[in-house]
Order: structure tokens, then sequence, then C-alpha cells
């Protein structure tokens, strides 16, 4: 698969990144030692930020400029409400937490700024745009948890945490993933060096964003 935008756009960040997989937080869902406190608040802003990431796939739809595009944009709609969200609708339900009292817990600052950075990408600018803004979060659990499956195989079979790696191990979860990296190099491949610049300028923000979800979630930030 093509992927010249894409690399650009992880080396550009690699860093960043590479702060993940030592985050207390991910080696805590790793080892299994994460306050399983933590692990709850997490799961409700992780279930409300979704809400807004459907959002910037909505606009995708409303932006596209072929049918193609708009097809695979509305495809990750119904995979993420679908999807994705059952993990957290899952855990909620085991740890006690309903829907609804989830979807009126407040929004910690963290959350909303970035949630509100991806929209104003959205609405602001093109399809390729707002490929980009999501692309840092699809991508970075992947990584995230293939790289915890790699350096303690036993964290899939944890019984409370297992099913978090599961599901962003899936290759399910990872052939979504490859498509996006198709749509992202599909509608960048004309770009100047101008625009991948400003690509640039939006994945290190959102996977800067990233590790401060990380944070938030360590320190329980409201």
């Amino acid at each position: 698969m093509n992927m010249k935008t894409t690399a650009r756009l992880l080396d550009a960040s690699k860093a960043i990144w590479n702060r993940y997989h030592v985050h207390p937080f991910v080696r805590g869902i790793a080892d299994g030692s994460l306050d399983p406190q933590k692990f709850q608040y997490y799961m409700v802003q992780d279930y409300l930020y979704l809400l807004d990431y459907v959002r910037v796939f909505a606009v995708g739809v409303a932006k596209a400029r072929d049918m193609e595009t708009m097809r695979l944009f509305a495809g990750y709609v119904s995979q993420i409400l679908d999807g994705e969200m059952d993990i957290h609708r899952g855990y909620m339900q085991r740890i006690g937490i309903s829907l609804e009292a989830a979807e009126q817990a407040p929004v910690a600052l963290d959350n909303r700024s970035y949630t509100s950075y991806m929209l104003r990408v959205a609405y602001e600018e093109g399809p390729g745009e707002i490929a980009a803004t999501i692309l840092s979060c699809a991508l970075s659990y992947e990584s995230i948890a293939k790289e915890m499956l790699k350096t303690s195989p036993a964290c899939a079979d944890h019984p409370f945490y297992g099913e978090w790696v599961r599901g962003y191990t899936d290759p399910g979860y990872a052939r979504a993933n490859e498509k996006l990296i198709g749509l992202i190099e599909k509608l960048t491949k004309d770009y100047s060096e101008t625009q991948l610049r400003r690509l640039e300028e939006i994945f290190i923000a959102c996977s800067r964003y990233e590790d401060a979800f990380w944070d938030m979630s360590w320190e329980m930030r409201v």
C-alpha cells in the first residue's frame, strides 16, 4: 500500500508517539496494574470523545467530493457507533455506568479542547485535512495495543483489561485503518508542499492531544 503521506506524518510525530508506549496509564493496562477508577474515568471521557469523533467523520461525508470518499467517511460513522463504541458500552455495563450517565458526565477540558480542534479543522478545511485529524487517534490505538501484545503477551487475556487490548489488535480494526490510510493517500496525492506541511501541523497537534489525553486520564483531570 502506498503510504507516502502517512509515512511523512508518522515520521514527523515519532517522538510524541514513542511517549505513548511508556506512559504509566498505557503501561498499567499492559501489566494489569492500572487503578480501575482511572480506567473508569478514561472510558467515560473516551466515550464522550468518540461522540464528537463521529461528528468529524460526518462533516467528511458532507465535504466529500466524490461518492467513494463519501462512502468511506460514512462507513466509519457506522463502524464507530456500532463497533468501537461497543467496547466502551461493554465496560460501562460491567462497571455499572449507564449510557445515560456517561453521556451526561462533564467533558474534561483536555477532551473538549481536542475535539473542538478536530471539529474546527473539519468545518474550516477540506476532506484531506479532515482525514489527517482522524488518523492520529485511529492509528495510535492500534500501535499502542500491538506494542502491548508484543512486550506483554499475556495482556490480551487479562480478565479486565484484555478486552481493550483485543479490541484494538483485532484484524477488523487494522483493516479499517488500512482503508483510512488509503483514503488519506488518495485525497492528498496531488497536495503541494505547503498543503503537506499543513497536514503535518494538524497531525502533530492531534498526536499531542492524544498524549495529553493519556495524561488527563492518569491524573483524572476535569
